[in-house]
């Protein structure tokens, strides 16, 4: 639409008020001139010429000025001049157009307006500083007023700009902030289980402690791999990248470690592993965890499905387990599903949770991996 009115500022309302002040104007000459002196022949088709020539007075107000001073010499009255002269001045502030429109309309006026008019220099002196003067000053003020708004607008948007910045800086301070409180709290605290673990394992009285205590000393060495990703991601804010299907495999070692626990797991994964963003193998990587971590505390020693298909566009992600009478009383915080649910989504996928009504739970997440994407 503001293409097609680009000769109009591109606004329905102007075009619509421009539309009135030319209808306005051609009533008003109509009814108000005298064409007895003139040409009448030329008299309508000039008053036509010169309203109509106002609906263009905001693209090109110079032009419509001469078209309306042109006009002056069929009889048509000085108020097209007087509305272009305006124009002029409103666009152009003090400039030298709005100094030419000053001299063509007070020429104009001069010579075919003003000397007609009883009443000698008082009267032209009254009539030039009405239909010129200040038509003159108002476009100057409605100059001034659209410049100052401009700025305004301007010192908006960089206060808006500046805002942004000074949050971005905040949230990137935060996360530092929250980076080292996770590498001395969390870190220091899993680099000491996998220490007196590893410690364990050499002192084992038997072989099921030692097995036992080694499993714990890899699960904590994986931990600490997996936080000190976090902490990278958090301190330098590095963009997600294709990662090839590392994260992926490392399902395999994920499934064997709860494997190894007593539960019973089957891993299905298509073959080749398809290459997929970083953040998209993190996300798949988390919706198995704690998936497989959920059916554990809620249905133990129950059978947990995990399928992976790969379709070229999408990547499909199941984990389904059979539903127990009864679960075990681990607690939970209940912010599993959530925390599954918003890096699911982040990583532009979707997820599904829920009983399949056949007696069990399925965790199902989508995500696009496709060219395009």
């Amino acid at each position: 639409m503001k293409r097609w009115l680009s000769w109009s500022d591109g606004r329905v309302v102007l075009l619509a008020l421009d539309v009135a002040v030319a209808a306005a104007t051609i009533a008003v000459s109509l009814l108000g001139g005298d064409p007895r002196d003139q040409h009448p022949a030329l008299y309508v088709p000039a008053v036509v010429v010169s309203g109509l020539a106002l609906l263009a007075r905001r693209r090109w107000p110079l032009l419509v000025l001469a078209v309306a001073a042109l006009c002056l010499l069929a009889g048509v009255t000085l108020l097209p001049v007087t509305i272009a002269t305006y124009s002029v001045a409103a666009r152009h502030g003090v400039s030298w157009q709005t100094g030419a429109a000053v001299v063509v309309a007070g020429a104009t006026g001069n010579a075919f307006g003003v000397l007609r008019q009883p009443g000698g220099f008082m009267m032209v002196a009254l009539v030039l500083g009405f239909f010129v003067l200040g038509p003159v000053l108002g476009g100057l003020w409605m100059h001034q007023r659209a410049t100052l708004l401009a700025v305004l607008r301007d010192r908006a948007e960089e206060a808006e700009r500046a805002r942004t910045l000074l949050a971005d800086q905040a949230v990137f301070a935060e996360r530092r902030r929250i980076a080292r409180e996770m590498h001395d709290v969390v870190a220091h605290r899993v680099t000491a289980v996998a220490l007196q673990a590893g410690a364990l394992s050499l002192r084992a009285p038997d072989e099921k402690t030692e097995q036992a205590a080694e499993t714990i000393r890899a699960t904590s060495a994986t931990a600490l791999d997996e936080l000190r990703g976090i902490l990278r991601v958090l301190r330098d804010d590095a963009p997600a990248s294709d990662a090839g299907p590392g994260v992926l495999a490392s399902l395999e070692d994920l499934v064997a470690e709860v494997a190894a626990t007593g539960a019973r797991v089957e891993l299905t994964l298509p073959d080749p592993l398809p290459a997929v963003p970083d953040q998209v193998g993190r996300a798949v990587y988390r919706v198995v965890q704690e998936s497989l971590t959920n059916a554990g505390k809620h249905a133990p020693h129950a059978a947990v499905d995990v399928r992976l298909a790969f379709t070229g566009e999408r990547l499909a992600v199941e984990v389904t387990n059979r539903l127990t009478p009864h679960g075990s009383a681990v607690p939970g915080s209940g912010y599993g599903l959530v925390g599954m649910r918003e890096r699911v989504e982040l990583a532009g996928g979707d997820l599904r949770t829920g009983p399949t009504g056949d007696g069990r739970f399925q965790v199902s997440a989508g995500f696009p991996v496709g060219r395009g994407e």
